[in-house]
């Protein structure tokens, strides 16, 4: 896909750089502007559970996160103003009005319209005499009754509630509705979303309970941390006690949200709407708008706006996000309906829009003149828990990734186990998501996918029933030379066949920094015997050759392999190699390795690469995986383990120098030892120990 002119390359250093992209994606939709401005189609036909006009909703509803804030931060010129904001100051009148061809109707069930009521009352808010004070006393009712309509609708129990929130602020502050019509709603809202609430300033978005578990970008950027942020600013002489209560939380939520960032701005796509993409950066910019200082690390201005410059300018080098008009995809770093909702239409990208609340402090504001600081220094540990969410960030020089179990989404959507049940989610290599029930169109990277029936059909974790962090030990004989932190959690794969699974995840340590462990316990609690076929995957990575894109070439241990792990002269090295006990890849993306450590009772035990499906990765179009495969017979009343450790080398665009300096094929052959029942005797030198009832 062409680039977009003014967003694709740019800097993002100043106001100017952030302006421009921000008007440049603001003119791509224009064209596509109805006659009264209250809709947005792009020529695109993909359906949503929604009805079509709530679609076009909204794609005029969205931009209104950047709307709000030029108009705001006085940020437009006059020719400015009558181009771009002009159309959606004349959309709100038009599209609220029942009588005018291009009324959005009313708000029904649980409808779509609830959700883009939010965006506008946050234009209304930040700019009241532009949106509703300039309108005339018939649009100003048409617009109140509207926004009204939401206040006696079932809602979602989920992030949903905000939406009501925010839309009785502007209620109350712009359009004149008394305090006390919509304090009860406002109230109930609130506190219904107290019991969201998880611990060190995260919230699950909705219960966290059995009947579902998700604490992912929801919880911060996308909407529930985003809207206490805008609710601190905007409702402080009404709520002020909960206003105090949120920024504290966004204090002890910015301490670990951070982490999830890496060096070159990129986050760890992780759950789902990954669509919304530069909105990953939301928290930082509503932080900024509203005046929150963080705490330390992060309370150096310069650090914030780094984290936000730095994202933006990851996504500046991603063309492929748009369509050859320049207006966003479907997809995440290129067109990809496998990873789409059937809340996805053409214009829900544009919820990425709202990442640009930070030009509404204007262009005079002293965050522009801040410097940018770049990431906080590494801590001493590789890893860090990050609780609430059941995941451990792990930062090596090498690698940025997140290991989490024990979340998961109940209802049916595309892929929920894939971005929800992987072990491990990665900022450079992504994720993959599937295509069919093929083993190859499954495309189990950084996961373990089983069969009972020979491969007809697969099964991957998806509702873990018992979850909770450990602890693993790296150790020389009895010393311990350091505490690992690790994940543990417990899985049934069949209703029908009494299986169950346990797994630990150990994240790396400072021994074996480019590796994570896998343990897997396949236990049979049944009576009958049970045949299974195993795979195991590690991270999917681009799997082409860097100069024409042809097919990486492919070794055999002893053949060739010596050679190619040097690079033949190149920075890096390009093929793949396998062997009886390991698979790995190089390519100009980096090195994704696979090694079984330990694996009992199994047969026909071989390391494979595999090739999934073309489209199935959210970042790279054409993958490999590195696997492990076999086949284990699992009597009754006993179990079969299996030992892996996963290899991954991230080769950064920007920080090539970094990695021609590492030598894969030392890193390759220095393989994590381990403390096992199954070994003869302990390891003399340094080695992983486990849980001791393992």
């Amino acid at each position: 896909m062409p680039p977009l002119p003014g967003f694709s390359g740019n800097e993002f250093r100043t106001y100017a750089d952030f302006k421009n992209a921000c008007t440049s994606l603001l003119r791509a939709l224009k064209p596509y502007q109805s006659p009264g401005g209250a809709r947005i189609r792009l020529p695109l036909v993909t359906g949503t559970h929604f009805d079509d006009v709530a679609a076009q909703l909204e794609g005029f509803a969205r931009p209104l996160w950047a709307i709000g804030a030029l108009l705001h931060g006085s940020c437009l010129t006059p020719q400015e103003h009558e181009e771009l904001a002009e159309p959606y100051i004349r959309g709100l009148a038009n599209g609220t009005d029942p009588e005018h061809a291009e009324y959005w109707g009313p708000v029904v069930v649980r409808d779509q319209r609830m959700v883009e009521m939010e965006i506008i009352s946050f234009a209304l808010l930040a700019a009241p005499d532009a949106m509703f004070q300039q309108q005339t006393e018939r649009a100003q009712t048409n617009i109140r009754e509207w926004l009204k309509t939401l206040n006696e609708k079932d809602f979602p129990i989920t992030n949903w509630l905000w939406f009501r929130v925010m839309t009785n602020l502007a209620l109350v502050k712009v359009c004149g509705v008394p305090y006390d019509e919509v304090k009860a709603y406002m109230k109930e809202d609130l506190d219904q979303m107290e019991n969201f609430y998880l611990d060190d300033g995260w919230s699950a978005d909705g219960f966290w309970n059995e009947n579902g578990r998700q604490a992912d970008y929801y919880s911060g950027s996308f909407a529930i941390q985003f809207s206490q942020i805008l609710y601190t600013k905007m409702a402080q002489q009404f709520d002020p006690d909960r206003c105090l209560k949120f920024r504290e939380r966004a204090l002890l939520f910015a301490s670990s949200f951070w982490r999830y960032f890496d060096k070159t701005g990129a986050a760890i796509p992780f759950g789902r709407s990954l669509t919304y993409r530069f909105a990953f950066a939301g928290f930082w910019s509503a932080a900024a708008f509203a005046g929150i200082n963080l705490s330390a690390p992060l309370d150096d201005q310069g650090v914030v706006k780094g984290l936000l410059q730095r994202h933006y300018r990851w996504w500046s080098t991603q063309s492929d996000i748009f369509n050859v008009d320049g207006t966003l995809t479907i997809g995440f770093a290129y067109p990809q309906m496998y990873m789409s909702e059937d809340y996805n239409s053409p214009q829900s990208p544009y919820w990425a829009m709202k990442s640009f609340v930070v030009l509404g402090l204007g262009e005079d504001h002293p965050f522009w003149r801040t410097e940018e600081k770049p990431l906080p220094p590494a801590d001493e540990d590789i890893a860090l828990n990050i609780t609430p969410a059941m995941q451990i960030v792990c930062r090596s020089e090498n690698h940025h990734f997140l290991l989490s179990s024990g979340q998961f989404c109940p209802w049916p959507l595309k892929a929920t186990e894939a971005k929800y049940g992987k072990f491990a989610y990665s900022s450079h290599f992504g994720f993959s998501v599937p295509t069919g029930s093929l083993i190859q169109q499954i495309a189990p990277d950084s996961t373990l996918a089983l069969s009972k029936d020979e491969g007809d059909t697969w099964r991957v974790p998806w509702k873990v029933l018992d979850y909770r962090f450990d602890t693993a030990w790296l150790r020389r004989g009895c010393q311990i030379l350091e505490e690992m932190q690790a994940l543990r959690s417990t899985w049934r794969p069949w209703k029908d066949a009494d299986i169950e699974v346990q797994t630990i995840i150990v994240a790396p340590s400072t021994r074996w920094p480019d590796w994570y462990l896998r343990v897997h316990k396949i236990n049979n609690l049944g009576t009958k015997e049970i045949n299974i076929h195993v795979v195991q995957g590690g991270f999917a990575i681009q799997g082409r050759e860097d100069k024409f894109g042809g097919v990486l070439p492919s070794y055999t241990k002893g053949t060739g392999a010596a050679e190619f792990l040097r690079g033949n002269g190149s920075v890096f090295p390009e093929g793949t190699e396998e062997s009886s006990t390991g698979a790995l890849i190089c390519s100009n993306a980096g090195a994704s390795g696979i090694r079984s450590l330990i694996s009992t009772n199994s047969q026909q035990a071989k390391a494979e690469v595999l090739k999934p499906d073309s489209n199935t990765n959210l970042i790279w179009q054409r993958t490999l995986i590195p696997t492990i495969t076999s086949t284990t017979t699992v009597p009754p009343g006993s179990s079969t383990d299996f030992v892996t450790a996963v290899l991954s080398i991230a080769r950064r665009a920007g920080f090539e120098d970094e990695y021609s300096q590492i030598s894969i094929g030392e890193r390759w052959e220095d393989i994590p030892q381990i403390s096992h029942p199954t070994k003869d005797k302990v390891p003399s030198s340094q080695f992983i120990a486990f849980s001791h009832d393992w």
